[in-house]
């Protein structure tokens, strides 16, 4: 056989190299960068095009690309933008249907007294919470990617979104309203809310225009569970003038948590009994019952339905006790039947919610994307960010237009999806049924029921948050600085608000991005004998060191924030201080230290970005290595880096020579340096000095096959004991 067709064939291992083929060789030259790419670069790239701007090349690119507008291009666009396009000819009708139907009708359930209950936190009418558990799923479910993804009310987006209610539109101070005024007053609130989710709708379809679905990274881990049990407690103190039948009026803003808990320690001898009463009840349920679900979701068929039950109990209590006439208990009312007239939301509001709309948005994607990642990775798929923000901007800009408030995904109703057997986005479908047999007959049921029922509603599906903080002592032992975010998160949401501890937890959190790359050190390398593998001098006495030359490694970006201990880090090694007199510095053996610095080599493969000033310190750092009589030599670096330097004037201070593609050869011809620059001085090829057998022959082992001609032609005579 002759091999494949267009195969290369090699040299022997034991045969000499002109170095057209340098990897199969015995011996091989260093390679530079320029030699590598004349050996290995493509050969069809026209020269010209190497120096032309970069917007140039991106707007010649994007003429070539295939028209959008084509037949084959508007179908792509509308597969990615329609994804039941993908998964629904793919469907498993006889494995899925019934998973999907069980647990759409089982969420859907549950989203009835847990959108009222939250529309309570939104500070609207409960009805506004069935519209908003019944659009924003409908709308995902054709344009999400998320298949396990539960969406609807949110308990932390509702605080939120009633915190900036309340905050737009105040209730008088007398607080005694008739039925119109009342009226009103929802009325404004409705329209405040709704847009609110206008705004937040807005700003993420922009962030799709923009391509933006990276942003979802800046909220961290820490940072989006800290945020969201701040937000439980917060939601469980709020929630206490209700368990306890006083009629306070919210607080809002920085504190809000330590105001109402003097406002209700205050007028607690004014609770109402009878209130008391069914709250301890429904917690006496509701909280065994989710305990269940939770121990035993492997053994249940579907999780036992404690919110729905709950509220049939109460309302037939209530109607056969009459506790609203003779104990004035809190109910919900007449819930309109039907739908809202659609509308657009007052525009002139806008101006004045941008700030709230902002970090609702951010907190609504943030949650979405972290939780369909999640379970993307758990079972086997991908998500993709940038269709989550069309699809959530697109759920909350519609729904506004039906008096809804902000929505996203949520974390109880998700994991009962899961548990319940849910496979596609088809059982939101299901979930929309039920809400919407609610809408249409159902909702004269729930003029009975007791408001505080509700709240207790609330209480119990923050115990999945609550429960968040039984991770911390896991994270101090994994990570103490994600540790510091997750509490500075946690303390600022709990004292300032939930929006303002936002801000701070991401601000703390990115400071702790820059604090690492302020702390990285640069270390100093040493060969490990018999490989090509380079490691710090302080971690082993056994790794080795050539006298002269000083193998360095700055494992972190090189930007204006770092450019400062990557100067002084550097002078410290290669003892560039003050004047000149400032002796070099080693982690190495101490027969090393008095042995001036002549070769250094800069490892490259950890700057993963340099900007402009960064860049400018490399320049000057090889400027300084001139004057004072030191070679130096870049290994690794990346294509980016590389172009960057080189657009700072690298290149006026250094030759292509002096680029090398790792480490390796680097050191190689280093080594091949410093040994021809002492037989120039001694005029004693491989006489007993610094460079003597006992010094360079254990770096001659480990990189035998890369090695200069002048070396390599010593090891054929066996000059240096090699043979």
């Amino acid at each position: 056989m002759s091999g494949l067709p267009g195969a290369r064939t090699y040299p022997g291992l034991g045969e000499a190299s002109d170095l057209k083929f340098p990897l199969g060789a015995k011996f091989r030259e260093p390679l530079t960068e320029a030699r590598f790419q004349q050996l290995f670069g493509d050969a069809e790239q026209e020269p010209e095009l190497l120096s032309e701007p970069r917007w140039s090349r991106l707007c010649r690119q994007w003429r070539r690309r295939p028209g959008a507008c084509s037949g084959p291009g508007a179908w792509r666009l509308l597969l990615a933008r329609l994804p039941p396009l993908r998964w629904l000819p793919r469907y498993r009708w006889r494995a899925w249907l019934l998973g999907d139907a069980v647990a759409g009708v089982t969420v859907g359930i549950v989203h009835v007294p847990q959108g009222m209950a939250f529309a309570l936190l939104t500070s609207v009418p409960p009805v506004f919470g069935l519209y908003t558990s019944f659009f924003p799923v409908l709308i995902y479910t054709l344009l999400g990617t998320g298949r396990h993804l539960s969406t609807g009310t949110f308990a932390v987006l509702s605080l939120m979104t009633g915190s900036a209610v309340e905050r737009l539109v105040p209730e008088p101070l007398g607080g005694n309203l008739s039925g119109i005024e009342r009226e009103q007053l929802d009325a404004q609130r409705v329209g405040a809310a709704a847009a609110l989710a206008f705004g937040s709708g807005a700003l993420m379809l922009g962030m799709f225009a923009l391509q933006l679905g990276v942003l979802s990274t800046f909220l961290s881990e820490p940072v989006v569970k800290a945020l969201t049990s701040g937000a439980a407690l917060h939601v469980l103190v709020s929630q206490l003038p209700s368990l306890l039948g006083l009629p306070l009026p919210r607080q809002i803003g920085c504190f809000a948590l330590f105001k109402t808990l003097a406002a209700v320690l205050t007028a607690l001898p004014r609770s109402s009994p009878a209130e008391l009463t069914i709250s301890a009840l429904s917690l006496a349920l509701l909280v065994p019952v989710k305990e269940l679900n939770v121990r035993f979701r492997d053994k249940l068929p579907t999780p036992i339905p404690g919110e729905i039950v709950m509220v049939l109990l109460a309302s037939v209590l209530c109607f056969t006790s009459s506790l609203d006439t003779r104990y004035n208990v809190q109910i919900v009312g007449l819930l309109p039947g039907g739908f809202p007239q659609p509308h657009l939301p007052n525009l002139a509001e806008l101006p004045r919610i941008l700030a709230d709309s902002l970090p609702i948005a951010l907190v609504a994607f943030a949650v979405s994307a972290s939780l369909a990642s999640i379970y993307a990775d758990k079972y086997s798929y991908t998500i993709d960010s940038n269709q989550e923000l069309l699809a959530h901007g697109v759920s909350n800009l519609i729904s506004s237009l039906f008096s809804c408030f902000p929505n996203s995904a949520t974390l109880a109703t998700t994991s009962l999806l899961v548990d319940a057997g849910g496979n596609t986005q088809l059982a939101g479908l299901f979930s929309c049924i039920v809400v919407l047999s609610v809408l249409l007959w159902l909702g004269p049921f729930f003029y009975y029921l007791p408001k505080a029922v509700l709240a207790c509603i609330n209480i119990s599906s923050m115990r999945q948050m609550f429960f968040q903080m039984q991770e911390l002592p896991q994270l101090w032992r994994i990570s103490r600085m994600d540790f510091a975010v997750w509490m500075v998160t946690w303390v600022a949401v709990v004292i300032l608000s939930v929006d303002l501890g936002l801000a701070v937890g991401v601000v703390f959190s990115m400071m702790t991005v820059v604090c690492r790359t302020q702390r990285v050190q640069c270390l100093a390398l040493g060969l490990a004998e018999g490989t090509e593998l380079y490691r710090p001098l302080r971690e082993s006495h056994k790794l080795l060191k050539v006298p002269g030359l000083c193998i360095l490694s700055y494992p972190a970006p090189l930007y204006f924030g770092t450019r400062g201990q990557f100067r002084r880090t550097l002078e410290w090694h290669l003892g560039l201080g003050e004047g000149g007199k400032e002796p070099p510095k080693t982690d190495g053996p101490p027969d090393a230290v008095a042995e001036p610095v002549r070769v250094v080599v800069l490892d490259c493969s950890g700057l993963t970005f340099a900007d402009a000033a960064g860049a400018r310190e490399v320049v000057q750092l090889a400027g300084r290595c001139r004057d004072a009589g030191i070679h130096l030599l870049l290994a690794q670096c990346n294509a980016a880096v590389l172009g960057t330097l080189t657009q700072a004037g690298l290149l006026n201070r250094v030759t292509p020579e002096q680029l090398f593609i790792s480490v390796q050869d680097a050191a190689a011809h280093a080594l091949e340096r410093l040994v021809r620059g002492q037989e120039q001085q001694e005029g004693n090829p491989g006489g007993a000095g610094l460079y003597s057998r006992s010094h360079v022959r254990p770096w001659l082992r480990s990189m035998q096959r890369v090695l200069g001609r002048g070396l390599r032609k010593r090891l054929g005579e066996g000059e240096w004991g090699m043979k």
